[in-house]
């Protein structure tokens, strides 16, 4: 079973006091309170992760439920697994995350996003990006004229 990083936790927290705030300032809904209790043991362990099936079942829904807004699969329809390459040039997947991304776990797929994301090396995060970009600066500098 894949681990839920920190970061995630956190993201979920934030995600939920947003959604249903604090009617007095003091009391958070119970979302809040149960992946807060999480969070707060993985930083007294010192712990970056938390193993999915070890959370509370409140926790599990509440994290699932933030998930859910999340983006699912990095893909930007740039593919080079398919030519032959171990490592996406496009998303910054494994051959083997691209093949089983539909049966892999929301913890294992956010673990994913976190290892592409934090190498950063991918299309999705420069070249595609900085086109994106170029595009819309044109499109905007065609709009102008």
């Amino acid at each position: 079973m894949a681990g839920i990083h920190l970061l995630d936790i956190e993201a979920a927290i934030n995600w939920w006091r947003r959604r249903e705030p604090s009617p007095d300032g003091i009391n958070a809904c119970a979302e809040v309170r149960a992946l807060a209790e999480v969070y707060a043991l993985m930083v007294y362990e010192r712990r970056q992760e938390q193993d999915e099936d070890r959370l509370s079942a409140e926790a599990h829904m509440a994290w699932l439920e933030w998930y859910a807004t999340t983006p699912d699969a990095p893909c930007i329809a740039i593919c080079s697994t398919s030519q032959g390459d171990e490592l996406c040039k496009g998303c910054g997947r494994t051959f083997d995350e691209v093949q089983h991304w539909p049966r892999m776990t929301p913890a294992e797929k956010r673990a994913t996003w976190r290892r592409i994301t934090l190498q950063g090396t991918a299309w999705r995060f420069n070249r595609y990006a900085e086109r994106a970009g170029a595009a819309m600066s044109t499109a905007y500098d065609a709009q102008q004229d």
